[in-house]
């Protein structure tokens, strides 16, 4: 089972950073209206509203590179929280950010949604 946890939160990482440097418009696939995301103090729900936000970043390219992927069960049947963090290098900056997110999902949504 831990192993299992361990792909499925590596296999969401990499399509989800995937998406954030190369289309953030496709990531809506990876949300829904229930869908929450705290940017910076700023609370936003809903596909729509988290889209805008991450399509409106001051910056249209950037490079993830992921440090470290832990994941492991929730106490809510079926359910994955999935800790990232790395770097993020944008065009023209010298030293890249440092960054770290933590996620929380529902096996059966990720399987329903082909991560």
């Amino acid at each position: 089972m831990e192993e299992q946890i361990d792909s499925v939160g590596k296999a969401f990482v990499d399509h989800y950073y995937h998406l954030f440097d190369n289309d953030r418009p496709a990531m809506s696939s990876l949300y829904q209206r229930t869908s929450m995301l705290t940017f910076e103090g700023q609370k936003l729900q809903g596909v729509e509203d988290i889209i805008t936000k991450l399509t409106q970043l001051p910056f249209d390219q950037c490079r993830h590179m992921i440090s470290t992927v832990d994941s492991q069960p929730t106490s809510v049947t079926g359910g994955i929280v999935v800790f990232v963090s790395g770097s993020l290098q944008l065009p023209g900056e010298n030293h890249p950010l440092q960054f770290s997110q933590v996620r929380c999902y529902f096996i059966a949504q990720l399987l329903s949604r082909r991560i």
